[in-house]
């Protein structure tokens, strides 16, 4: 499947730079809600150059779930890692106490910042793998989602990376 044969739905979340709770919200006509599966802080074993993280520093990862608040479907899952020493300590509280989503604890802050995406394809792991984690030499045809993954810019400084999966069975 390549990219120019997605729904046209499913391309516009390739590429927007707002909050794809919102976007979601609009498109199913529900609420959407933010399930944080895992958040924890860790020590890098290795360097994630996309937000400029040497090997051996602590950051804040952190998996959620975008679930429809009257459905229940899985609309999409998000594994993020966050370098929480480059963000104000009001935001950094907020997020750290799983408040709301990343994108709505931006907008809500009134912070300046910037999404760059890294990265976009269709992958056959499905929606419940870890985005960090995931062999992109899959084939299963029935459980292909949509991935991207992009990075937040935060005064000049790339400080989030954050990969989301969408589950193609959703948006046909």
């Amino acid at each position: 499947m390549t990219i120019e044969s997605l729904p046209p739905f499913l391309r516009a979340l390739l590429v927007t730079d707002g909050t794809v709770t919102k976007m979601l919200e609009a498109y199913f006509w529900e609420p959407v809600v933010v399930d944080t599966l895992r958040q924890e802080f860790v020590v890098t074993e290795a360097e994630v150059p996309w937000i400029e993280v040497p090997a051996g520093v602590s950051v804040l990862v952190r998996r959620a779930r975008l679930r429809g608040g009257d459905s229940g479907l899985h609309y999409a899952h998000a594994f993020s890692v966050i370098r929480t020493e480059r963000i104000p300590g009001s935001f950094r509280q907020r997020l750290i106490d799983r408040e709301i989503g990343i994108g709505a604890l931006i907008r809500d802050s009134g912070l300046e910042s910037y999404r760059e995406v890294m990265e976009v394809g269709v992958d056959g792991a499905g929606a419940d793998a870890d985005p960090a984690t995931l062999p992109r030499d899959q084939t299963d045809a029935e459980a292909k989602s949509l991935f991207r993954a992009y990075r937040i810019i935060i005064d000049g400084s790339p400080v989030i990376l954050i990969s989301e999966t969408f589950p193609l069975s959703l948006y046909r």
